[in-house]
């Protein structure tokens, strides 16, 4: 049987980490895995998780499965902290699943179920995992025009005209916020003319908001997927709690399915815990007992949100670094998008050969499409950063 099995590619961002591990320069910069550092290169984890973690731990009397669902506790917490009073309680169905990855699973495995005849749209560029895992399905898949190399913004009347090709029944993929690997988001306004195209092609949105609190705050950042949310009868939406709880270990994540009334709802939920069933049986749990426990307790959730935003303004900070330093070097305002772009990434939009002489001449590690992790950056390497960036021709 095994001897079947062919070679397959190797993921980029895994082969970019082993590189970046074997590489025995000093100065190395690693770019290209998505996780946060703080400003000494690690990955910390929260205070208010390491009470919440204390508080588990001497309360918690059983380790018995919650249900194929998931503690529904977490599922209320996440839904107001996405949702909060967009759209109706007794509409949106949810499940636990592990990591945002698992929902994104989840939801195409529902579309497949409930419509497989749909072509699912994804913005070019987006997150790789999103069409691995749809092309994996064997569903039909196309995509929007979404980045201007150029501008390094949105292609916003490419990605409207490529919109005119939604069918009736279509699913189209939306980035929540701090689209990935772009960092250029949409505005408020431009999401409200995506919705009224999407309404008028009689398509399916479904979000995946991975990256709440790290780009305008908490509430600004949830602020297009309940606008998306209170406009269509059914939408899907995937939540992770990796970024923004950094507990990327735990594989916590939300699956949401908005029905059009309860009786939706009802089958909604249904056939989401069916699939769980099918795939894991019953997620995990102690990452969605971290997340419940702070966002309902006030001390816990205060101290999370302050400590978030510490996270939030440490990366908007090196944005804003970065881009000066460069304007300094070049005498031109051409990088000025960094510090308009939000999240953790960010796409210089150059070619993979500059993007390999940045690893091989410098010691800067970023992915071939030259979407850069601000995250992995403190104060000491931006400079060396931007004279690397300079002196590739970038």
């Amino acid at each position: 049987m095994l001897e079947n099995l062919t070679q397959l590619p190797a993921d980029k961002i895994l082969a970019l980490m082993a590189k970046f591990k074997e590489d025995p320069r000093t100065d190395k910069v690693d770019l290209g895995v998505g996780v946060y550092k703080d400003a000494s290169g690690n990955t910390p984890v929260m205070r208010a998780v390491k009470e919440a973690e204390r508080r588990i731990l001497a309360d918690q009397t059983s380790k018995s499965y919650t249900g194929l669902a998931g503690d529904p506790a977490f599922g209320q917490a996440m839904r107001e902290l996405v949702l909060a009073d967009s759209v109706a309680a007794d509409r949106v169905a949810a499940v636990a699943t592990p990591g945002g990855t698992g929902a994104i699973r989840q939801a195409l495995e529902l579309i497949k179920m409930a419509a497989p005849n749909a072509t699912v749209w994804l913005s070019n560029p987006t997150w790789p995992n999103h069409p691995s895992i749809i092309k994996y399905l064997g569903m039909k898949m196309a995509e929007y025009r979404y980045f201007d190399e150029q501008t390094r913004g949105v292609d916003f009347d490419g990605l409207l005209a490529d919109l005119d090709g939604v069918a009736e029944g279509d699913v189209v993929l939306l980035h929540g916020c701090c689209h990935n690997p772009t960092g250029a988001n949409l505005t408020i306004d431009q999401m409200a003319q995506v919705i009224t195209k999407l309404q008028e092609r009689g398509a399916v949105p479904m979000v995946d908001i991975a990256y709440q609190g790290f780009g305008d705050g908490l509430e600004e950042d949830a602020a297009i997927t309940r606008q998306i949310a209170s406009s269509f009868d059914n939408v899907l939406i995937a939540a992770s709690c990796s970024k923004n709880f950094g507990i990327y270990r735990e594989r916590t994540g939300l699956l949401m399915a908005i029905g059009k009334d309860a009786a939706q709802q009802a089958l909604a939920q249904q056939t989401l815990a069916f699939l769980n069933r099918q795939n894991y049986s019953f997620p995990p749990d102690h990452g969605a007992r971290i997340v419940t426990t702070i966002l309902n307790d006030p001390e816990l959730r205060a101290d999370w949100e302050a400590e978030l935003e510490e996270t939030r303004n440490g990366m908007l900070g090196l944005r804003a670094q970065l881009a000066a330093e460069l304007k300094r070097l070049t005498n031109s305002d051409r990088f000025d998008f960094l510090a308009d772009h939000r999240g953790m990434f960010s796409r210089l939009g150059t070619t993979p050969d500059k993007v390999e002489k940045l690893r091989a001449e410098h010691g800067i590690y970023m992915v071939g499409d030259s979407r850069m992790n601000i995250a992995g950056l403190n104060a000491q390497t931006v400079p060396i950063l931007a004279k690397a960036i300079v002196d590739a021709g970038i």
